[in-house]
């Protein structure tokens, strides 16, 4: 059977040179992919012509709501990913992670847009001040890049390496072409087809290859992103291109790294803490039988606790049953092919001549229910380096399989830097009860990791474990990571987003940007800004309100009303030596009278008050003084209905400026409301 290939909205069977890819646990062949009959430079035009324009149209609201729509569509039928899934060699367990937690990313990425404004493009940060008067200011936008997103996949994921990828494109509003993997590319392909006959995606804003790749970076423009998981080798390769180099393309490296979990001093057996330990590293040397870009390598234990620690995993591993995936008794599967066989168990050859086998025998273990021949099976193996920073092969090889090296330390400071001999890694564990001594390890190892867990009785209830890179946390690391990240909630996002600096007069940096700029132009209307509905209302609409005069009383009467007696407020004998000229109205007491002065109390399309995003006393307001509020509104985020009982709203921000009698601002807010839409009345 021919697996086709996924390209300007067609399916294309592969023609020549076509690779088989086989059932890791039978041997048997499921199919044949390839791709040497495809245009590459086509393929990325036609994505960047067809799908790019699509997807920058929609703001990200749409964006984040298409993405919703998706995850739904997945969840309803990710039943039928599952029996393919195990010709992976994956567990059912295995399968959860890849699946599940493939369609979890897109809901995290589709309940991200809430993040983002109902725009097409990102206002990131502050304006900037560029004049002394105020007329010349600064502000960052960030805007889709019109190139294409090009994934690079590793073979162990085939449905979350792909989920979690375009997951973050598409909601920044670029297409992607998904490379995946050949040794794995089948179960890939049966999720975009279901994708592609769902309708949801835009045209051309997902293509896929499941052969090889071969020729799919010759083409690029400066425009375009290319993403890449796999062994640090190769991406080093990749990264060096020249089409890479030439047109400054960014490339995420996502690679395969040495991680390690250190078990302090402290984590002594008959504590919770060493029972965790050895569930976790048992659990991640035997999940996707080791195939994990985040597996723990490297097991770092205190020089006095080598031998119970040994003792501990190998009565743990001796557990683990191996065979068919499909059987229920089986725990662990298989590696993804025989060739990952073969690699792997000449990686471990490697290992073994500087190190000690503690656990396994590659010739000799059972399988349940398969057999041991025909499939890519491996035993669980266990080795001691009793010499780590000498005998240096265990950070520096890696066997990317069901194996493991223990290495003993003296003190903390040694176990950061065995830590650190793994060149840069995405994960490690530091397991203990102690935090001071967490903040110590990690004081001098996070430089060198993308992401750390701490790892103790209290985290281990919900914990996600040591190798769950999470969808809103950076998943990457540094050196021999790769150097890059992936996800990372708006991080992640940004990735595909071109940055560029605005710089004009606070009006015109509105109009643009469509969010208001403090010193803009403001437009007072007859009609208050709480009389009107979401769509009704115009970016710097402003209302001017009556003012209020400052007494004692107010400050007195607020005191009694909040609780807050604070010196500043009620003590003027205590003010020598302070910023205060005098009893000072708090700052809270401004806001409170700002809303005050700026609701309008009847009945309308507001619904409630959100909240407040910023505040800011930036002048002490005494008795005697005169305050006023400019009421504008400043930006405008749509809401999608919940179902259709609900309410059509949106939420509009508004910028608070409290300011006094000589027009200076004396207080500064951004309060968000729910407005009702025209369209639900």
């Amino acid at each position: 059977m021919l697996i086709p290939n996924y390209i300007k909205g067609q399916w294309i069977d592969p023609e020549k040179n076509t690779i088989p890819q086989f059932n890791a646990v039978t041997g048997s062949l499921i199919g044949e992919v390839g791709n040497d009959n495809i245009d590459f430079a086509a393929v990325l035009k036609y994505g960047r012509e067809k799908g790019g324009p699509a997807l920058r149209k929609m703001t990200f609201q749409e964006r984040g709501q298409m993405i919703k729509k998706l995850a739904l569509h997945l969840n309803g039928i990710k039943k039928k990913y599952y029996p393919l899934s195990y010709w992976t060699g994956a567990t059912k367990v295995d399968s959860w992670i890849d699946i599940d937690g493939g369609i979890g990313t897109l809901f995290a990425y589709a309940s991200l847009r809430k993040k983002f404004s109902s725009q097409s493009y990102f206002v990131d940060g502050d304006t900037v001040g560029l004049s002394k008067g105020g007329t010349f200011v600064g502000q960052h936008i960030m805007v889709p890049r019109r190139g294409v997103a090009i994934h690079i996949n590793a073979f162990n994921f085939p449905i979350w390496g792909m989920l979690e990828k375009i997951a973050v494109n598409l909601l920044a509003g670029m297409p992607a072409v998904v490379k995946a993997s050949e040794l794995t590319s089948f179960l890939t392909q049966a999720m975009v087809k279901d994708i592609a006959d769902s309708k949801i995606l835009p045209e051309g804003a997902l293509q896929l290859i499941c052969g090889n790749g071969h020729g799919i970076l010759d083409k690029l423009d400066a425009q375009d992103v290319v993403t890449f998981t796999g062994s640090a080798s190769t991406g080093r390769k990749l990264k060096t291109l020249p089409e890479i180099i030439n047109q400054s393309v960014p490339f995420n490296m996502e690679a395969d790294s040495l991680n390690c979990a250190v078990l302090a001093p402290d984590a002594e057996p008959g504590k919770p803490e060493f029972d965790l330990f050895i569930k976790e590293v048992r659990k991640e040397m035997t999940v996707k039988c080791g195939q994990k870009c985040t597996a723990i390598r490297r097991i770092i234990v205190p020089e006095h606790l080598l031998s119970p620690v040994e003792e501990a995993l190998k009565a743990q591993l001796s557990k683990v049953t191996i065979g068919d995936p499909m059987n229920e008794a089986v725990r662990m599967g298989t590696l993804v092919a025989k060739s990952q066989q073969k690699e792997v168990k000449k990686r471990l050859d490697l290992l073994l001549k500087s190190s000690d086998l503690v656990y396994g025998d590659q010739d000799t273990f059972d399988v349940v229910a398969a057999d041991r021949e025909k499939g890519a099976f491996v035993s669980p193996t266990l080795l001691r380096n009793s010499d780590p920073f000498n005998n240096t092969s265990s950070h520096e090889i890696e066997a990317f399989g069901p194996i493991s090296t223990i290495m003993p330390y003296k003190t903390m400071d040694e176990a950061a830097e065995l830590a650190r001999m793994g060149k840069g890694s995405l994960v490690s564990t530091i397991c203990t009860s102690d935090d001071q001594l967490a903040r110590n390890f990690i004081m001098e190892a996070a430089a060198d990791h993308g992401r750390i867990l701490i790892l103790n009785e209290a985290s281990s209830k919900e914990s996600t474990g040591h190798g769950s890179p999470m969808p809103l946390l950076n998943h990457g690391g540094p050196g021999r990571a790769g150097g890059g990240q992936e996800m990372g909630g708006m991080r992640g996002v940004k990735h595909y987003l071109q940055t560029c600096a605005l710089q004009g007069s606070p009006t015109s940096l509105s109009n643009v940007t469509q969010v208001y700029q403090y010193g803009g132009a403001q437009i007072e209307k007859d009609k208050h800004v709480f009389r009107k509905h979401f769509e009704e209302l115009e970016i710097g609409e402003t209302v001017f309100t009556h003012k209020h005069t400052v007494t004692e009383a107010d400050i007195v009467n607020f005191a009694n009303v909040s609780g807050d007696n604070f010196y500043a407020h009620t003590d003027a004998t205590s003010l020598d030596g302070t910023i205060f000229e005098g009893r000072v109205a708090h700052g809270y007491f401004v806001l409170a009278k700002a809303a005050g002065l700026f609701v309008d109390p009847k009945k309308g399309p507001v619904l409630l008050n959100y909240g407040i995003d910023e505040c800011r006393f930036t002048k002490p307001v005494y008795p005697g003084m005169t305050i006023g509020v400019r009421f504008t509104v400043k930006e405008k985020v749509d809401q999608e209905k919940r179902d259709e009982e609900d309410i059509s709203k949106g939420i509009v921000k508004f910028l608070v400026d409290v300011y006094d009698e000589t027009g200076e601002t004396v207080a500064l807010a951004t309060i968000l409301t729910m407005v009702k839409k025209i369209a639900d009345n």
